[in-house]
């Protein structure tokens, strides 16, 4: 059944491997169910049903990656869009949550809508090489720099902006040792490296008091507070536009990066041979308006995807592990909480070094490609927002073709996306 429904030997692994890939990116995302709660609670929202909320559309998400896509990417309430959702529109704008839901809801039909039609699939096809190279290496600083947060070896500096953190913290110490745990078995060519550097950590942590296990088993509580409980009509009032806008053009960019990225480093994406891109846009687009009926902020494609790849996942098998993983997460959140994020920093760490290996593939001897290549690049980490850093290499790119004498290899959908980059700082900026 695996085999005709994954085509595991065409993608050359094996149900193990993809098992193993599964588990690897659940604990590396799992962080969202406690997270996400969290965030979305400060508009008034109810804790216990955002938590059954992430988890269902977490697992709802990812098992149409799986079914309809056959890659090996997780699903889950996206970091920065309910930020931007809890923050913005209802703390700032005084929006109440229920139309900030049916915000969300609206944004994934045009977001479904651009899928469909093939509209997005156009728009990605003006990715030009260098970006796409671009993005898979700013999708690894990404990590870095969330890894390195994670395990408090960066840490916030007035001064300087970041600083090391304490060397001599257990915590610290711990994702040290977990980092070179998971590359030396890596290099060793140890099958599951990665779960085995998580697990280390996260044993090492109960055992020094750094964190504590919580248990195993609870039962989940209601979603009711939160279910269907989306205000469309609220939604189309005028000074909600802008916030939709902001959300599609984040929405549609921030997961095309992610996919794009995470794919390519699975080799899912060659030049010139077919893929199932446009079926991974489709089941990430229906997973924001599954999420928004549900009660949470937009779903989205999770580049810690890229710790399962790196475990070897190829197909969508690794995908329905991770949404299996997220369904028990209702009945065993306790044991889920007590994974430290010391023990996930090393993996997205050790993932964000090999995927800068992308750079290779950028021309560095024509600055106009490199330029660009080189700001989508910095611009992910340093404003912690994937969508920010191709805003920053499609307008770059265009600018320098334009003012070279080059402006015949623009494709028009580069263009568009540059110009709907500008319009988005210009006037909706969050």
């Amino acid at each position: 059944m695996f085999e005709r429904l994954f085509k595991l030997t065409e993608h050359n692994t094996t149900i193990r491997t993809e098992l193993v890939a599964g588990m690897t990116t659940f604990l590396t995302m799992s962080y969202i169910i406690f997270v996400n709660p969290d965030i979305l609670s400060t508009t008034g929202m109810d804790r216990d049903a955002i938590f059954v909320a992430t988890c269902i559309a977490a697992a709802l998400g990812s098992a149409v990656m799986a079914l309809v896509a056959n890659w090996p990417i997780g699903m889950a309430p996206g970091m920065g869009l309910n930020a931007f959702f809890a923050f913005t529109v209802v703390a700032a704008l005084g929006f109440t949550w229920q139309q900030a839901l049916g915000a969300v809801f609206i944004s994934g039909l045009i977001f479904v809508f651009l899928t469909v039609t093939g509209i997005r699939s156009w728009l990605i096809e003006g990715i030009p090489h260098s970006l796409r190279s671009a993005i898979a290496t700013g999708i690894g600083l990404f990590l870095g720099i969330i890894a390195l947060k994670n395990a408090s070896i960066v840490v916030d500096n007035p001064a300087t902006l970041v600083g090391l953190g304490s060397l001599k913290a257990t915590g610290p110490l711990l994702a040290i040792f977990g980092f070179f745990v998971i590359a030396v078995l890596d290099a060793l060519r140890v099958r599951g490296a990665i779960l085995i550097g998580i697990l280390a950590v996260t044993v090492l942590s109960w055992m020094t008091g750094v964190s504590e296990f919580r248990g195993i088993v609870s039962m989940p509580p209601s979603m009711a507070p939160t279910f269907l409980q989306l205000d469309i009509v609220g939604a189309l009032h005028g000074g909600l536009i802008h916030v939709i806008l902001v959300f599609v053009l984040v929405e549609v960019f921030d997961a095309t990066g992610t996919l794009i990225g995470v794919a390519k480093r699975a080799n899912l994406i060659q030049e010139g041979k077919p893929s199932r891109l446009g079926r991974a846009l489709l089941a990430d687009s229906t997973a924001i308006v599954a999420g928004s009926l549900m009660g949470t902020s937009s779903t989205t494609a999770y580049v810690e995807s890229a710790s399962g790849v790196q475990a070897g996942g190829r197909t969508g098998l690794t995908a329905l592990v991770i949404a299996v993983l997220f369904l028990a997460s209702l009945f065993i959140s306790p044991l889920a909480g007590s994974v430290p994020t010391y023990a996930t920093a090393p993996a997205l760490l050790y993932v964000a070094g090999l995927m800068m290996r992308e750079l290779t593939e950028v021309d560095w001897e024509d600055l106009t490609e490199a330029a660009p290549a080189a700001l989508t690049a910095l611009a992910m980490p340093f404003t912690y927002s994937i969508a920010n850093g191709l805003a920053f290499g499609f307008i770059s790119y265009v600018v320098l073709k334009l003012f070279t004498g080059k402006w015949r290899a623009i494709h028009p959908a580069t263009l568009i996306v540059a110009v709907l980059f500008v319009i988005r700082f210009a006037f909706f900026a969050e």
